[in-house]
């Protein structure tokens, strides 16, 4: 017997335990950038699935959660498709990683929401100059490459 899916609530505290003591570029607590991404998921009509793999969507790229452990999860297949579809992998082109979002059902959405908040001006004024450059030019590339020309 299969165990029932974790709730919104337990996976949301799952990945700010798994988070927990990182911080983001600009020396921001990283959970803050999972709920804003949830929270973006949520507000441009996701759903359950797709707002779990948003709290999760950095975990196994940033070895906070095991690849192992997503297997395992009492997570939906689908949610973990999207997870597994957000982790980056060393030395990937941004065509493939881009190709492999959109063949997944649901995760251009969580990924929209991801670049959004990533690229959000208020994030990006507390980075240095040449910093602050690389990461606009990489967002906006990415979402040129996923057909999402402009941020939403």
């Amino acid at each position: 017997m299969t165990p029932d899916p974790l709730t919104l609530a337990q996976i949301e505290d799952l990945a700010r335990g798994a988070h927990a003591g990182q911080t983001d570029k600009a020396g921001r607590p990283y959970a803050e950038h999972l709920a804003a991404v949830a929270e973006g998921v949520r507000a441009r009509g996701g759903d359950e699935e797709q707002i779990a793999a948003a709290w999760l969507h950095d975990a196994v790229e940033d070895d906070a959660l095991s690849e192992e452990w997503l297997a395992g999860a009492a997570l939906t297949p689908r949610t973990k498709a999207i997870v597994l579809a957000l982790t980056k992998r060393p030395g990937e082109p941004p065509e493939e990683y881009a190709r492999r979002i959109l063949a997944t059902p649901g995760a251009a959405l969580v990924k929209r929401s991801d670049l959004a908040h990533n690229a959000d001006p208020d994030r990006l004024a507390v980075l240095d100059e040449a910093t602050r450059k690389r990461l606009t030019e990489k967002y906006t590339r990415m979402r040129a490459l996923l057909g999402q020309d402009r941020p939403a």
